[in-house]
């Protein structure tokens, strides 16, 4: 199956990086190089992007397009691309090994990829029947089996409720338990029907499909990806050069708080009291938050690729030379 990934807020993303033809830039998510295609474009001959991925199939289907793109340029013209097997909380090490000291500019969308999604072997639609498989990087080898037939209610319920915010998360673990009493769970229809037997009727066709929150929920949980997310930015910011933006995609109100709030400390770190009269705790404010409101995808975009309807883009603006790290 041919590996693709509709890019998302595609413009918005292109002008949120403001691509000078020279510099470098690193998709962190590159996928099947849906963004990553359309910024090589931009790039001049002594331009670099960068691309790096959890997911070889991905890593090889954005090496396809790249060459492809970059072909159809003038010769002359041609930017380079590296492409890297790692997970975008490295991004930092990443550039580092590659004896480069900044980006400048930073893409990242949390999106799980049309392919990974139509993929029915991969586990991450609730729409097919398949292995419980969901892992981002199947080097790992931990899968959604493994975490639903291992953890406790308890702990459940938790990534239910915390994960996917879902309000039966309690009931959905119960019977997850009881459930694989008579043997472990194996494949996404067990799952699907294990939820819809625990959501009652009534609420069963409200907020789309009963299993959303659910496989949403044991993904995350499975990928680390908020832990991720919240622990990396900082890092990723650091890695900017004076002047670039980091533009991030997300695509549920998890992973949108955690880059809100990111941005916000990154540009008033300060700590002090409210009532102190300057700042003595010395910390200096990194830059700006470009968007105050995220960016949503037109109606049109909408109409066009449904998936795009939950996304929502940030952006941040590291301060230049001499006004802060």
């Amino acid at each position: 199956m041919e590996f693709s990934h509709v890019p998302v807020l595609l413009e918005e993303c292109l002008e949120a990086l403001a691509v000078r033809p020279s510099g470098t830039y690193v998709d962190g998510t590159v996928g099947g190089a849906g963004h990553a295609s359309h910024i090589l474009e931009r790039l001049s001959q002594e331009g670099l992007l960068i691309g790096i991925d959890r997911d070889s199939d991905a890593l090889a289907a954005a090496k396809l397009q790249l060459e492809k793109t970059r072909e159809a340029m003038p010769e002359g013209e041609r930017p380079d691309f590296r492409l890297v097997k790692s997970n975008y909380g490295e991004l930092p090490e990443v550039l580092h090994e590659l004896e480069l000291s900044s980006a400048d500019g930073i893409l990242l969308d949390l999106g799980v990829s049309s392919f990974q999604l139509d993929s029915a072997e991969r586990g991450f639609s609730y729409m097919k029947d398949a292995p419980l498989d969901m892992r981002m990087d199947r080097d790992e080898s931990r899968t959604a089996a493994d975490l639903l037939n291992e953890s406790s209610e308890a702990e459940l319920a938790r990534i239910l409720r915390d994960y996917g915010e879902e309000r039966f998360a309690g009931l959905i673990a119960k019977r997850i338990v009881l459930a694989r009493q008579s043997g472990p769970l194996k494949t996404t229809g067990e799952l699907v029907r294990i939820i819809e037997q625990s959501i009652p009727a009534k609420y069963r066709n409200t907020g789309g499909h009963p299993a959303k929150r659910t496989f949403q929920a044991v993904r995350i949980a499975l990928n680390h990806e908020l832990t991720t997310l919240e622990e990396c930015l900082p890092g990723i910011i650091g890695a900017l050069a004076p002047g670039g933006r980091l533009a991030v995609i997300t695509f549920h109100s998890l992973e949108d708080r955690i880059v809100k709030n990111a941005f916000r400390t990154a540009e008033n770190p300060c700590i002090c009291p409210k009532d102190f009269p300057v700042c003595v705790c010395g910390r200096v404010s990194r830059g700006k938050v470009v968007t105050r409101k995220p960016i949503l995808p037109s109606e049109e975009e909408m109409s066009r690729n449904p998936r795009s309807a939950s996304a929502k883009l940030r952006i941040f603006e590291k301060a230049g030379a001499g006004g802060g790290a």
